[in-house]
């Protein structure tokens, strides 16, 4: 749980509270001015309405330059940022010409993969001479290469499964394949700060669905006993399945799940778990196998792994790794794997490619230095920002780290002044966190040098001060600190 300071709740609160009502009269005198002109609905309902259609207008549209920005060359430690201008205040933006180059602290290029690769991208280009850019098919039609083979024979291997299955798109890895995995009569437990793709594809499962509280095991327990001894709604039966519902790295927060506890609670009372690590694999751990790895949990415990390549594997697309018998399902029912495009094959490349360089098949050990530079790169940025005194989220060794804002002024105002100073950020709002927990998300790179940090340091302390985010006493820094840090 995040312990908000009082005031700056009070503030918050109030600054949002300003916000709507300033727009609600705003609102109201423009429905006054246009009574008297004819809408052109034509008895149609509106499409946009209610609180949500009122955020937009109202608050996210005054600032969303600061979000979609385009950019203009690839996600590496430092990227072109296209310049934009409103005429509108803010309603509408238009590009210019111009470009502005950026330290990247916003991408998921956790091992520097998304640029270009001395291993990965002659492959790569190889690839894309010999079976071009898509398959245009299904993987049951003609969208099935030798490459798809390969490649979920590679990630089985990689994540120490004995099958795989992979996917053309992240996101829809999850949100579709929790349908097919369950249905009436079954029971998703979830964690209370899972991914969007998790609660769209439990909800779309028809399942009942129950949340613990956030990494509680101890919750999860209490929510467990509970639905075992009440059973399925009205009738009381037995549940067909339980399935309990975990990330390895919380994209949002930065943390580690507590999974050795959470599989000792599934255990006990006979839940499968499915274990989303998006963000952790290739990430963490000493040879990049996730949070398994990284805490000493064997992966035939896991009943179902989930991760996707679109962070620390450069590419597109996702997997779904767990028993021979429930691949070969999926592979039978799952719509995204009967109906939808396969993943290209440059991209399937992209992934066989940067996973031999993980594990030094490449025959280099540079994987292995991604690794610890991610691993470094990781804990002093994040120890040296907790020593300026801002509120950090997250654990050691995780890429991501958040940043609290709070109030909805600050949002703009970190991202802007970062901006200035060609330093590239993510600032999170509502919907996407509680209305409360405004926060800027950081993600470190391997690409990132001891310089690059330093410098984004240097100005994420200035803007830090000059927007009041710093909401704990700095720590006085020693004279070997201040020399290291030169």
């Amino acid at each position: 749980m995040i312990a908000i300071p009082y005031i700056t709740a009070l503030t918050t609160y109030f600054s949002y509270g300003l916000l709507f009502a300033f727009g609600q009269m705003r609102d109201f005198f423009r429905k006054i001015l246009d009574w008297s002109k004819s809408n052109n609905l034509q008895g149609y309902a509106p499409i946009c309405l209610g609180l949500e259609d009122f955020y937009i207008r109202r608050l996210y549209h005054r600032i969303q330059d600061c979000f979609d920005r385009p950019i203009a060359s690839a996600p590496d430690a430092w990227f072109d940022v296209v310049e934009r201008y409103s005429n509108d205040n803010n309603k509408t933006l238009k590009r210019t010409d111009k470009k502005k180059r950026c330290l990247n602290l916003g991408s998921y290029n956790y091992l520097g993969f998304a640029a270009s690769d001395e291993y990965c991208t002659p492959r790569v280009i190889k690839t894309l001479k010999k079976y071009s850019a898509s398959t245009c098919s299904s993987r049951v039609d003609g969208g099935t290469t030798l490459l798809h083979n390969e490649l979920e024979e590679c990630v089985a291997k990689f994540v120490g499964k004995p099958a795989a299955v992979v996917f053309g798109m992240g996101y829809v890895t999850n949100s579709a394949i929790l349908p097919v995995l369950m249905g009436k009569g079954g029971l998703i437990i979830s964690d209370s700060l899972n991914h969007n793709s998790i609660v769209n594809g439990a909800r779309g499962s028809g399942a009942t669905i129950r949340v613990f509280q956030h990494n509680t095991p101890s919750h999860l327990e209490e929510v467990l006993r509970e639905q075992i001894a009440e059973g399925q709604p009205r009738t009381h039966r037995p549940w067909k399945k339980i399935l309990v519902i975990v990330e390895g790295i919380y994209s949002m927060e930065g943390e580690l799940c507590k999974l050795p506890e959470i599989i000792s609670v599934c255990k006990k009372y006979k839940a499968y778990t499915y274990l989303d690590e998006a963000h952790s694999i290739g990430a963490v751990g000493k040879s990049g196998k996730g949070v398994c790895e990284l805490l000493g949990v064997d992966t035939a415990d896991v009943d179902i792994m989930m991760g996707t390549f679109t962070k620390s594997f450069g590419s597109c697309g996702g997997y779904i790794a767990g028993s021979e018998e429930l691949i070969r399902y999926l592979k039978h029912t799952c719509p995204a794997h009967l109906y939808a495009n396969s993943i290209s094959p440059p991209a399937a490349e992209q992934i066989i490619s940067a996973i031999k360089v993980i594990l030094g098949e490449d025959g280099s050990s540079r994987g292995a230095q991604k690794l610890a530079r991610i691993r470094e790169n990781s804990n002093f940025f994040r120890s040296e920002l907790q020593k300026m005194g801002f509120e950090v989220l997250g654990d050691n060794d995780s890429p991501v780290m958040p940043i609290m804002l709070y109030n909805p002024a600050k949002i703009p105002a970190f991202s802007r002044e970062c901006l200035k100073h060609n330093v590239a950020v993510v600032t999170v709002a509502f919907p996407a966190t509680p209305l409360l927990l405004a926060r800027a998300r950081i993600c470190i790179s391997a690409s990132h040098s001891r310089e690059d940090l330093v410098k984004a340091l240097e100005v994420i302390s200035q803007v830090g001060d000059l927007v009041g985010i710093k909401y704990f006493p700095a720590e006085p820094m020693k004279h070997q600190e201040v020399k290291k840090l030169q």
